[in-house]
């Protein structure tokens, strides 16, 4: 029947799931799992719908990129972007928290072996979706800066839907007045750490702290951070930016007064755990480093 008239794909398998006794609610979501079928198409309505949804567009984009049949230039036989946007705007605009990565990892494990193996091939459908998903905030505001979305996609969210709360707070941040200062002071210590060769273990030690601009901006860190973390844990990513925007001045003020790479190793690799904690603190939302903003 599908094979004929390829347009009641979904709607026969309704009828055929009704005239088999099928409960209502799964002979809706046989009906809805293909939607959406086109741009612009309705999302299905029922939470089974939804799901049954997802799991059949990533299960086909699992299937056909173990088998290396992936698209190339403007050539999409399998619908496979269609299947991917679809995966996007379903998580987003029903409000699903899913880990995308998560259902990548068991819908690659489903499949025989192909030419990749599975984290080869998880990564590369976690890219081919998130490729969908600049398109698709693209496209929703005429406003958004490429930047805005690579600040956010550092970060690598496993929920879409996490992406949009933290990409909202990041052009709601971009509006401040100290967003400018602090966007160009992360890109500074991004530059210092980078150049320091990104040491990792570095603790701050109070007592190395020597000037009154390191142990203020070390200060304004211990209080912002105790606020900052249960905003952190409920994910209000927009009141944790307005926070930190708070620390402009702390910022300023350090690198008025404050020489990172000292003489003395110990006072260097103190001012560089400093900055790296701010770095983090930041981080945790996104890497405003990569906004342009003035």
């Amino acid at each position: 029947m599908v094979g004929e008239f390829p347009d009641l794909q979904g709607i026969m398998g309704r009828y055929y799931a009704m005239a088999s006794g099928e409960p209502d609610a799964v002979a809706d979501a046989i009906a809805e799992h293909y939607q959406p079928r086109f741009a612009g198409d309705e999302l299905p309505a029922s939470e089974a719908g939804q799901i049954l949804a997802i799991a059949e567009k990533i299960d086909t984009l699992a299937g056909v990129f173990s088998i290396g049949k992936k698209p190339s230039g403007n050539r999409d036989p399998f619908g496979l972007r269609r299947a991917a946007l679809g995966v996007v705007r379903i998580l987003i605009e029903c409000g699903i928290d899913a880990d995308l990565k998560a259902l990548l990892g068991k819908a690659v494990a489903e499949q025989p072996k192909g030419k990749l193996n599975n984290e080869e091939l998880a990564a590369e459908l976690y890219s081919f979706i998130t490729d969908r998903l600049r398109r698709y905030f693209l496209d929703r505001d005429a406003g958004l800066r490429t930047e805005t979305f690579d600040a956010v996609m550092v970060r690598q969210p496993t929920s879409l839907l996490d992406f949009d709360r933290r990409l909202a707070a990041v052009q709601t941040f971009a509006r401040l007045e100290q967003a400018e200062s602090l966007a160009a002071a992360n890109k500074r210590i991004a530059n210092i750490l980078r150049k320091a060769g990104n040491p990792e273990g570095l603790e701050v030690e109070p007592k190395l702290l020597e000037l009154d601009g390191e142990r203020a901006l070390h200060n304004a860190l211990q209080n912002s951070r105790e606020k900052v973390a249960p905003m952190l844990e409920q994910r209000r990513y927009a009141e944790i930016l307005n926070e930190l925007a708070g620390l402009r001045d702390s910022v300023d003020r350090f690198f008025d007064e404050v020489m990172v790479m000292a003489d003395d190793e110990a006072v260097k690799n103190n001012r560089l755990a400093l900055l790296g904690e701010l770095r983090a603190l930041f981080l945790d939302v996104a890497d405003i480093s990569r906004l342009s903003i003035g």
